[in-house]
């Protein structure tokens, strides 16, 4: 058996919505425990690709993909149970999504699902990924409020905790910070840097200098194609592959 430290491959994939191609045969991959950022203008196919992963595309009325994608060798698309394959993949999307429940509730709601009943391994998940999500010591004294009467900076890390609630081997940030002041920002961001010695994370950002903070690697996409993909310090080089690549991190053009 050939030993490989690849989490996630994409091979020759294209994504289309009826008739408009919105990906256009990209193939990458994603190692284990790092960070991929992925960076690129608007309408560059970036949330698309996130959608591909947990097969959430298939609730878009007329997309079609075509190609492979594969975790840990395995084709999503033969995966009998989606949920399972959805568990392994945690999304956070770009503006905060909570449930109306109580903070503990937010969290414990998947472990629940996936049939964890015991209430001390329970609360002891919600702590865990309420710490996390640097989280836990602001709310650990009212933890059966409501999660919706947080802050906005405050609802996107409970939203991050719930992603992490049932111990995903992926963590997909889709422009996490749009709508976060900047120290919260950071103070996430410093969470992703310790998340990333478990799980992969993928990260997509219109920000370029977040990618370059954060991303081990990180891929540029450009109308659906993509542009390269390379270590993140090569990529804000004065010498990538690409001088598009070049043009959009230095703000040139985007």
């Amino acid at each position: 058996m050939v030993v490989t430290d690849i989490k996630i491959n994409i091979s020759n994939l294209s994504v289309f919505y009826g008739h408009k191609q919105a990906i256009k045969n990209i193939s990458l991959s994603a190692h284990k425990n790092e960070i991929l950022g992925i960076i690129g203008p608007a309408q560059s196919g970036k949330s698309t690709l996130l959608k591909v992963l947990n097969r959430t595309i298939e609730l878009v009325p007329g997309a079609k993909t075509t190609g492979l994608v594969t975790i840990d060798g395995q084709n999503i698309n033969k995966h009998q149970n989606v949920y399972e394959l959805r568990r392994k993949i945690g999304i956070v999307a770009p503006l905060p999504v909570g449930l109306p429940l109580s903070i503990y509730d937010n969290v414990a709601f998947a472990p629940r699902m996936a049939g964890l009943r015991d209430r001390s391994a329970l609360e002891e998940r919600i702590e865990k990924c309420l710490r996390q999500a640097a989280l836990w010591d602001e709310v650990k004294d009212r933890l059966h409020t409501l999660g919706t009467k947080l802050s906005g900076g405050q609802q996107q890390r409970l939203t991050i905790a719930r992603a992490l609630s049932h111990e995903p081997e992926i963590l997909c940030l889709d422009e996490f910070s749009i709508a976060i002041d900047p120290v919260t920002t950071m103070r996430i961001e410093q969470v992703l840097k310790e998340l990333r010695n478990h799980i992969t994370i993928i990260l997509v950002t219109n920000l370029v200098q977040q990618a370059r903070r954060l991303a081990d690697r990180t891929a540029f996409m450009f109308n659906g194609v993509l542009v390269e993909i390379d270590d993140t310090e090569k990529i804000f080089s004065d010498q990538p592959a690409s001088r598009q690549t070049y043009e959009y991190v230095n703000g040139i053009f985007g």
